[in-house]
C-alpha cells in the first residue's frame, strides 16, 4: 500500500481514501469539516494519549509479547520451514489486519471500553463481559511468567549461572552437563544424549527440581514457593506503578518498555550469528518444505498464531484506541503495529535458532533434538545455550529483562483493559476521581488469584489456564463481533462511521474482509481447533479428567456471558411480542457515537435528552463556541455517518 496524505477540504474521488496510510494534520482532516476550527478533540473527563507514538508503542508492546519469542519461531519449523511464512503472511492480510483494524476504530470512534462500545447494540454488551473474563484470566497468569522471568533475571546476577553444573544439591544421577567436568569425552556425552538412556540437563533439572519443586499432580499443591511469590508482588507493584496514572503515566513508560526488547533481540541476534553452527540453526529454522502448504494444519496454525498475537477479541485493542483522538488516523496506525507484531516474530526466529544451532552443533546432534516451544524455550533450552557462552550471565540477564519488557507490556494493557470497563461502566465524577484505586483493587486482587500459581502445582494450573481460558473462546467472541458489526448494526453504517471519524471510508478490500472473508478464517480457525484438539499434558504427565473439565468451564465461563446478557436485555427490552424485544435489544441507543457534543454531527447531531446528555462530554466554553457549533449544525456537515473498529497469547 502505497503512503500518502489527504488534502484538507478536497473530498477527492470516491476512491482516494482507500490505501492512503499518511498522517492527517488537524484540524481540517481525518474527518472535520470546514468550519470546526474551533474543535476541542481531547476528552477532558477521560483523557487522552499525550500523543500518537505512545498509542502506537502501547500497541506494539501489547501485542508483541511471550509468544512472538517462544510460539512462533517453534511453529515456523515445525510447520516446513519458509513454507509456513506464506501462509501466515496471507492470513495476516486478511484476518490480522482487518480484525485489527476493526476493534481499534470500534474503541476509537465512541471512546469507550470494551463493554461501554456495546450501546451499538445492547443485547450483545456479554461480548465486552466475556473480554473482561478472557483478559482477567489472562492477565492473573500473565504475570506469574513474568514473575518467574523476574526470578531467573536476579539469579543470573552472578558469576556463574546456577543451571551450569550438576553439581548442586538438587541435581540427579541422570543429570548431564555439557560443561561438567567428569564428562570424559564428547562421544559420552553424545551416547547420553542419543541412546536409551534418559538424559537430563541442569538447567530442566534446575527448572523442574529448585524453582518449581514440581509435585507429581495437579491436585497436589504443596507448599507455596516463597522465592516466586515474592518476584509475583514485585511484578504486581511494577504494573500498578506503571498505571497509577492511567494512559498517562503507562504512555511514558511504553518509550522503554516497548523499545528496550529490540535492543536486546538486536544483541542478542548480533552475538548469535558470530557463533559456530548459528547458520545451521537459523537454515533449520527457515529451509522451505514446500509439501507441507497443501497441508491444513499449518494454514491452521498460521491463522491462529496470528489471531492470538494480534491479542484480538481480549478487548485491550478496544480499551487502547478509545483513548485516542476522534480524528487520528488508526487506519494507518493498525496496519504500521499488526505488520510491526509479524516482523518481530520472525526476527525472533532468528535470535532463537541461532543459539540452539550452536548448542546443536556444540552437542553434536541434531537443531531438532535441542529446539523447544513456550515455558521449555525461555526456562530450560535457552538459558542451557546460554552458559557455553563466555560471560553466561550477561547473556542470561539480558535475555531474561528482555522476557519482563515483553510480558509487561502485554500486562499494562490487560490490567487497563478492566479499570477502563469498571470505570467507564459506572461513570460517575465519584470513581473517575478514584480511578488509581480501582487500578490499586485490580491489582491485589490479580495478586491474591495468582498465589496458587507459586505453589509447587503451579505451572500446571499455568499451563491449564493457558490452553483453556484463552483458545476457541476467543474465536467464538471476535466472530459475534463481527457479526454484530456487520450484520446486526449494519455494514454501511459502520462504514459511514468511519468515514466521519477518519475522512474517507473503508477501503474496499477491509470492507469485503470484515463481512465475508475475516469471519470465514476466524470460523475455519474454529473449526481448526476443535478437530485439532488433544487434551493437555506436560512433559510425560497427563492431566486428569476433572482438571480438563475445569479447563473447559473457564473457557465456557467468558462465552456463556453473551447468551446470559443477550436474553436479559430481551426480557428487560420495551416491546409486545418477542420480535419487537429483539428489535429493540439490538437497536443501537440513543448515546451510541462519538462521546465529543462537538463531534456529533448529521445522524448523531445532538437532540439533547436527559438520558444522551449524561453520557456525553461537553468541552469547557470558548469564545468561539456558540459560533463554531451553529457552523457545526449548518449544512455543510458532508461527512455524516458512523464509526471504525477492531482488533497474544503466550
Amino acid at each position: 500500500m502505497k503512503l500518502g496524505t489527504h488534502r484538507a477540504g478536497q473530498p477527492g474521488p470516491p476512491d482516494s481514501g482507500h490505501g492512503q496510510l499518511g498522517p492527517h494534520r488537524p484540524p481540517q482532516q481525518n474527518g472535520a469539516v470546514p468550519g470546526e476550527r474551533g474543535k476541542q478533540d481531547k476528552s477532558v473527563k477521560r483523557g487522552n494519549w499525550g500523543n500518537q507514538i505512545e498509542f502506537v508503542l502501547t500497541s506494539v508492546g501489547y501485542a508483541v509479547g511471550l509468544g512472538n519469542v517462544w510460539r512462533f519461531p517453534y511453529l515456523c519449523y515445525r510447520n516446513g520451514g519458509g513454507a509456513f511464512m506464506f501462509p501466515y503472511f496471507i492470513m495476516l492480510v486478511f484476518c490480522g489486519i482487518p480484525l485489527f483494524f476493526m476493534e481499534l476504530s470500534f474503541g476509537q470512534f465512541a471512546s469507550q471500553g470494551c463493554l461501554g462500545v456495546w450501546r451499538v447494540s445492547p443485547m450483545f454488551k456479554g461480548v465486552g463481559y466475556g473480554m473482561m473474563v478472557v483478559s482477567t484470566y489472562i492477565g492473573i497468569y500473565y504475570n506469574v511468567v513474568i514473575c518467574i522471568a523476574f526470578y531467573y533475571f536476579f539469579v543470573s546476577m552472578t558469576r556463574v549461572l546456577p543451571w551450569t553444573y550438576c553439581s548442586n544439591a538438587w541435581n540427579t544421577p541422570d543429570c548431564v552437563g555439557v560443561l561438567d567436568g567428569n564428562v570424559s569425552s564428547r562421544a559420552a556425552l553424545n551416547l547420553a544424549l542419543n541412546a536409551t538412556q534418559k538424559r537430563t540437563s541442569p538447567s530442566e533439572e534446575y527448572w523442574r527440581r529448585y524453582v518449581l519443586d514440581l509435585s507429581d499432580d495437579i491436585g497436589n499443591l504443596g507448599e507455596v514457593r516463597l522465592p516466586l511469590l515474592g518476584c509475583l508482588g514485585v511484578s504486581w507493584v511494577v504494573v500498578f506503578l506503571c498505571l497509577i496514572k492511567g494512559v498517562k503515566s503507562s504512555g511514558k513508560v511504553v518509550y522503554f518498555t516497548a523499545t528496550f526488547p529490540y535492543v536486546v533481540l538486536t544483541i542478542l541476534f548480533v552475538r548469535g550469528i558470530t557463533l559456530e553452527g548459528a547458520l545451521t540453526g537459523i537454515m533449520y529454522y527457515l529451509t522451505p518444505q514446500w509439501d507441507k502448504i497443501l497441508d491444513a494444519k499449518v494454514w491452521g496454525d498460521a491463522a491462529s498464531q496470528i489471531f492470538y498475537s494480534l491479542g484480538c477479541a481480549w478487548g485491550g485493542l478496544i480499551t487502547m484506541a478509545s483513548y485516542n483522538k476522534f480524528h487520528n488516523n488508526c487506519y494507518r496506525d493498525s496496519i504500521i503495529i499488526s505488520i510491526t507484531n509479524c516482523a518481530t516474530s520472525v526476527y525472533a526466529g532468528f535470535v532463537i535458532f541461532s543459539i540452539l544451532g550452536f548448542m546443536a552443533n556444540h552437542l553434536g546432534v541434531e537443531v531438532s533434538k535441542v529446539a523447544d516451544h513456550g515455558p521449555g524455550l525461555a526456562f530450560v533450552a535457552y538459558p542451557e545455550a546460554l552458559t557455553l557462552l563466555p560471560i553466561s550471565p550477561l547473556w542470561s540477564i539480558l535475555f531474561f529483562f528482555m522476557l519482563i519488557l515483553l510480558g509487561l507490556g502485554t500486562q499494562f494493557c490487560l490490567l487497563e483493559t478492566l479499570v477502563t470497563a469498571i470505570v467507564d461502566e459506572v461513570g460517575n465524577e465519584w470513581i473517575i476521581r478514584r480511578k488509581t484505586f480501582v487500578t490499586l483493587g485490580v491489582a491485589v486482587a490479580g495478586f491474591l488469584l495468582g498465589v496458587p500459581l507459586t505453589t509447587q502445582a503451579g505451572i500446571y494450573w499455568l499451563l491449564l489456564m493457558d490452553n483453556y481460558a484463552a483458545s476457541f473462546s476467543l474465536v467464538i467472541i471476535s466472530c459475534i463481533m463481527c457479526v454484530a458489526i456487520m450484520y446486526i448494526y449494519g455494514h454501511r453504517n459502520y462504514f459511514k462511521d468511519i468515514e466521519m471519524m477518519l475522512g474517507f471510508p473503508p477501503p474496499l478490500f477491509f470492507q469485503i474482509c470484515w463481512r465475508f472473508i475475516s469471519p470465514a478464517i476466524i470460523f475455519f480457525i474454529l473449526v481448526f481447533t476443535v478437530i485439532q484438539y488433544r487434551p493437555i499434558s506436560y512433559n510425560d504427565y497427563v492431566y486428569p479428567t476433572w482438571a480438563i473439565s475445569i479447563g473447559f468451564l473457564m473457557a465456557l465461563s467468558s462465552v456463556i456471558c453473551i447468551p446470559i446478557y443477550a436474553i436479559y436485555k430481551v426480557c428487560c427490552s420495551e416491546g409486545d411480542t418477542l420480535l419487537e424485544r429483539l428489535k429493540n435489544a439490538t437497536k443501537a441507543s440513543k448515546d451510541w457515537g462519538p462521546v465529543l457534543a462537538e463531534h456529533r454531527s448529521g445522524r448523531y447531531a445532538p437532540a439533547f435528552s436527559p438520558s444522551t446528555e449524561s453520557h456525553l462530554e461537553v468541552q469547557p466554553l470558548q469564545p468561539e463556541k456558540s459560533r463554531s457549533e451553529a457552523e457545526a449544525a449548518s449544512p455543510v456537515q458532508g461527512s455524516n455517518g458512523s464509526a471504525h473498529s477492531q482488533d497474544s497469547r503466550l
